[in-house]
């Protein structure tokens, strides 16, 4: 059985910084391919970073580039988004999302709400 969890989320100021977690239970995690959605209130899930499974390309929304890096810990079975100069726009649910074995797995999703 698969089983995602994700960590992390909170309020932060904006300019502030929040480091996100992941856990996969269930697969072969260093084969899985991982990546980060989020979900504003009124808009459609989005993409917000991905890595390929054993983490060789990494893929960023364009309006996170430069600020959000998603890394992985396959030792730990863990994916992480860490973001920086968060803004009032990166306000969302974040979901974690694992592709394995041509299946999509969801997490229960972590608020993450920039305001001050």
């Amino acid at each position: 059985q698969v089983q995602v969890a994700e960590s992390g989320g909170g309020l932060v100021q904006p300019g502030g910084s929040l480091r996100l977690s992941c856990s996969a239970s269930g697969i072969m995690f260093r084969f899985a391919g991982m990546g980060w959605y989020r979900q504003a209130p009124g808009k459609q899930r989005e993409l917000v970073a991905d890595s390929t499974s054993g983490g060789g390309t990494t893929n960023y929304a364009d309006s996170v580039k430069g600020r959000f890096t998603i890394s992985r810990d396959n030792a730990k079975n863990t994916v992480y988004l860490q973001m920086t100069n968060l803004t009032p726009e990166d306000t969302a649910v974040y979901y974690c999302h694992v592709k394995w074995l041509t299946r999509d797995y969801w997490g229960q999703g972590t608020q993450v709400t920039v305001s001050s």
